[in-house]
């Protein structure tokens, strides 16, 4: 089971190094995000950043095993993920304020 989730862990995070690869280089983001993203540069070195941060994390904590002597690396790897997020976020086009309908009868 062990190498099920190594395997799966891998797979998704060298899916987003790629998402984030191709918004550096080609300044473009995936269908789902197009709308969404203003700044494809800014999005993608956030997106590079967080698969680096997870990988740093995953693999040197929880998948590596109980060795103290590697946690530091591993919470930095979290830290630079939540620091990708924060870029990620920079990224995006500020939300819309919605306005509910207005139900009274006139």
């Amino acid at each position: 089971m062990h190498w099920y989730l190594v395997g799966f862990a891998a797979l998704i995070v060298t899916a987003q190094a790629g998402l984030g690869i191709a918004a550096i280089t080609l300044d473009r983001v995936p269908p789902w995000l197009r709308r969404r993203v203003l700044r494809p540069k800014l999005w993608g070195g956030g997106a590079l950043a967080g698969a680096v941060g997870m990988s740093l994390f995953l693999f040197l904590g929880p998948f590596h095993g109980p060795d103290a002597d590697l946690t530091p690396y591993a919470m930095g790897g979290i830290a630079l993920f939540v620091a990708s997020l924060v870029f990620q976020t920079l990224g995006q086009r500020p939300g819309r304020e919605t306005v509910p309908p207005d139900t009274r009868l006139r």
